[in-house]
């Protein structure tokens, strides 16, 4: 039998969609409570409140850090009203019982993405509302806690289907969501005091219910708020291994300030190149390996124009994301209604990873270092033209994103062919060469990299063979100087950077 709610608290940071559940409350009869602009939120729809100060007979003081820690409030959601005991202090003290708590929390995270100061940043940590939460919650037996606005709908529903009633059943299942958006809040504090901002609890807050994993019989779920990243504009629903290849995508993309078009397949990019032009950026990062493009994710950071999304409309690809669209490209590419079409946000990304594995969880700090021409340490007695250096540079950026063992082969702002996850950085290099000349490739005065050192000198013997001039790898093997040795009897330019960039 549904639990009757006489009494209900509000006080919440986000306003949007509560009107619906206030008139409801209000037409069920219960008594509400609330505080600031929450109170004056609902007065302002007709609906009469009392004023949390009302019932504490204590004003909002130190400039409203101390609202609601009070007996009256905090008695009134944690007395159980199975407990004689309870019942009977309850009473003596005048304390109501509060049956539905309603409260979000000021948005930390948002403040510390936008660049807010440390003291506006100090002020958005939450005090009186987490605690309220965690209250509600813990005494779930008696008090329903929304602790979200996402929830405002569904709670609604129920509300209304169970004449402002709720189930044990409903009370417990909000309470697991509330400690789930507790844990997220205080983990992303922890994170602002640690430097491991983003890192937070990511099974908790926003979340979403994909169709299955990576396979059919896997099921999985998203934690996160993709409409901060993204504004999907067209097509079905992000895919478990769609989310897994965009990450890959943004990941890569975010490496170039150049106008860049990277196709991306299983992780890996299949197709990488800059050029003065969006359309012929596309082109470019086509033709390195049209086969494998087929199904992939492509990103740019450029404008999709109309002339793009001509030359892009035939290809069958499963996403496309860019900072904007045309609108003459969107008539054309909206006109395949499972195409995802994807405008990406400015948002702040955490530097932080994880990964479940065995019995725990693996942290580790993003790769963020990126060497260019300044840190590359020229080691043959040919060094790199300025063409090539600029060859070197983006062909790191792109080995730096590749599963290891790779190697990539690139000329001139575009990727010619890689061989990626490989158990021997040799097979690695043979597909690379492979794949090139099978799209017809030229390889002479092409540059090679390598995201991890060369064992033996066997990989730039066989590059050298196959046409390439020059090569970047970071170094540390205690044979580099046979590598070495190949590449100044033979004419290549090789440089160092010190810095090895495994992917696994």
């Amino acid at each position: 039998m549904a639990k009757k709610i006489q009494s209900a608290l509000i006080s919440v940071f986000y306003k949007d969609g509560l009107d619906k559940i206030a008139k409801l409350l209000h037409e069920n009869d219960v008594q509400i409570y609330s505080t600031g602009g929450t109170q004056k939120f609902i007065e302002d729809l007709g609906i009469p409140v009392t004023a949390v100060e009302d019932l504490t007979s204590y004003p909002s003081i130190f400039g409203g850090r101390v609202k609601t820690l009070h007996p009256k409030v905090f008695g009134g959601i944690l007395h159980r009203r199975e407990n004689e005991d309870d019942v009977k202090t309850a009473a003596e003290f005048e304390i109501p019982a509060i049956d539905l708590v309603i409260v979000d929390l000021y948005p930390f995270e948002e403040t510390v993405a936008s660049g807010a100061s440390g003291d506006d940043i100090i002020e958005k940590i939450d005090i009186g509302g987490i605690a309220l939460i965690r209250g509600a919650a813990k005494n779930y037996q008696d008090v329903l806690i929304v602790s979200n606005r996402d929830q405002y709908d569904d709670v609604y529903d129920i509300l209304k289907e169970k004449g402002c009633g709720t189930d044990l059943e409903d009370r417990k299942h909000y309470a697991m969501k509330a400690f789930g958006v507790s844990s997220h809040y205080d983990s992303a504090i922890h994170g602002y005091f640690s430097g491991a901002q983003g890192a937070g609890n990511f099974r908790a807050g926003a979340s979403k219910t994909l169709r299955y994993g990576e396979n059919p019989h896997q099921a999985a779920t998203f934690y996160g708020d993709l409409d901060a990243m993204f504004d999907q504009i067209h097509g079905k629903e992000l895919s478990y291994n769609n989310l897994m290849d965009t990450d890959a995508a943004v990941r890569l993309i975010d490496e170039f300030d150049d106008l860049t078009f990277v196709i991306m397949k299983h992780n890996n990019a299949c197709g990488v190149a800059s050029a003065a032009t969006t359309h012929e950026a596309y082109k470019s990062a086509l033709a390195c390996d049209p086969v494998s493009a087929f199904g992939g994710v492509l990103i740019t950071n450029s404008t999709i124009d109309k002339a793009t999304a001509e030359e892009m409309h035939s290809l069958f690809f499963e996403i496309l994301v860019a900072p904007a669209f045309d609108q003459d490209a969107l008539d054309i590419l909206t006109k395949k209604k499972d195409r995802r079409l994807l405008i990406r946000k400015e948002v702040a990304l955490g530097k932080k990873q994880y990964r479940t594995l065995l019995n725990g969880v693996l942290e580790q700090d993003k790769d963020m270092s990126m060497e260019g021409g300044d840190q590359f340490n020229a080691v043959t007695e040919k060094k790199p033209t300025d063409s090539e250096v600029k060859a070197l540079e983006f062909a790191l950026k792109i080995c730096k994103h590749l599963k290891s063992n790779n190697v990539v082969l690139a000329k001139e702002g575009q990727l010619l062919a890689c061989g990626v996850g490989q158990t021997s950085r040799v097979d690695a290099l043979k597909q690379a060469i492979d794949k090139a000349k099978e799209f017809g490739f030229d390889l002479n005065g092409a540059v090679m990299a390598s995201e991890a050192f060369f064992p033996f000198p066997d990989c730039v013997e066989i590059g050298h063979n196959a046409g390439i001039t020059a090569v970047v790898q970071p170094g540390g093997s205690i044979r580099d100087q046979l590598s070495i040795d190949y590449c100044n009897e033979n004419g290549v330019a090789m440089v160092m950077t010190g810095v090895r960039h495994f992917l696994h």
